[in-house]
């Protein structure tokens, strides 16, 4: 089978499992929960999954669609159910860190996608001394960058940057203790046909030279104190 789009059965039910999340109601509907919603994500995640590894053949990858249940030991007074769900593909891990991540996600009023590099603290200094190494790599990637409109680069900030960057315009990563690559788009017709299909694989094309940059940065030597 070939994923063709989500349908407006799988808003309602992402909508209908939000204001009715308990275990009786989701048995009754979860026939609708697998047909609409579980097994087109997983096509999907296939299929994205085979352009990624068709673009880098030589990078082992992984790929993985989540599940609906939430961890019974951290509900917090939340449902047993999550109203989203989402793909991941990337390299493998022991821990889900210092690899780049390219994700979708969707919710019932909205769907994400991009690549996130969930970095250590020690990954994340190997970045800023590579930066410092080389300022020039990075300058032609936020370059590429700036002249889209599909991703946004987004961080998560120390109080202080960790020091200066060679160029204020790379300052950015000198305050970064995490970033990911994202666009969030609307529920619309888009997400019913394959169109989203090759949306997603043109962003993550253009994606590629970032991943091939922070692929590597596991691998370089750990930094002093």
């Amino acid at each position: 089978m070939a994923f063709e789009g989500f349908s407006q059965q799988t808003v309602d039910f992402m909508w209908d499992i939000r204001f009715n999340n308990e275990r009786s109601w989701f048995l009754e509907h979860k026939d609708i929960y697998l047909s609409s919603f579980y097994e087109p994500m997983c096509l999907l995640c296939e299929e994205i999954y085979r352009h990624i590894h068709s673009l880098r053949p030589n990078v082992d990858l992984i790929y993985k669609t989540s599940r609906i249940y939430r961890d019974a030991r951290r509900l917090h007074g939340r449902g047993p159910y999550k109203d989203y769900l989402w793909l991941s593909v990337r390299p493998p891990t022991e821990e889900w860190a210092d690899v780049p991540d390219f994700w979708f996600a969707l919710y019932p009023d909205r769907w994400s996608c991009g690549m996130g590099y969930p970095a250590r603290p020690a990954t994340m200094e190997k970045l800023r001394r590579r930066i410092d190494r080389r300022p020039q790599d990075m300058l032609k990637l936020m370059r590429s960058l700036k002249g889209q409109t599909e991703f946004c680069l987004t961080t998560e900030d120390y109080k202080k940057p960790k020091r200066g960057a060679p160029d204020p315009r790379l300052e950015v990563w000198y305050r970064a203790k995490r970033f990911w690559f994202e666009h969030e788009g609307e529920i619309d017709g888009e997400l019913f046909s394959r169109d989203i299909v090759e949306r997603l694989k043109k962003g993550y094309t253009f994606l590629m030279p970032f991943f091939d940059y922070f692929l590597t940065l596991s691998a370089e030597a750990e930094p002093e104190g």
